[in-house]
């Protein structure tokens, strides 16, 4: 067996997950060659190292030190606002909302228009309507 193939085969070797015949090569070839009996040393060593950090300690008083804060949180409850704040801020609230758009509604007004002005009487649309028989497109658009 090459070394090239020992190598791909070396982790399945370790974790002795191959059929018994390539187990019995790849062992065979680890005796002869003296590189890869060096590199399945380190890699085992290397594996045994990630197996060891894995493994995760279990602190057996974590439950009890969860269950205290939980209890400690539900005996420090957070002090209500007084009546008057919890009404007060939402009218306050609202009464800016309304300000706001109501200021908005002066800025977009301009300060000569009136209502008359702002609509166009039949007589300045009469200039437009004989624009559109210059037009075929939207003639033909609007038949």
């Amino acid at each position: 067996m090459k070394c090239k193939n020992v190598h791909s085969k070396l982790i399945f070797f370790l974790e002795k997950e191959l059929p018994d015949s390539e187990m019995k090569q790849v062992q065979q070839h680890l005796d002869e060659c003296s590189e890869c009996a060096l590199f399945a040393a380190e890699m085992k060593n290397t594996l045994q190292i990630l197996d060891s950090d894995k493994v995760t300690d279990e602190n057996p008083f974590f439950f009890t030190r969860v269950k205290a804060r939980l209890e400690k949180q539900e005996e420090e409850q957070p002090v209500s606002r007084p009546v008057l704040v919890r009404i007060l801020q939402p009218v306050a609230f609202s009464i800016i909302l309304l300000l706001g758009i109501y200021g908005g509604f002066k800025l977009g007004e301009s300060p000569d228009a009136t209502v008359a002005d702002s609509q166009l009487s039949e007589q300045e649309m009469v200039p437009f309507w004989n624009e559109l028989e210059a037009e075929p497109i939207e003639t033909f658009l609007m038949e």
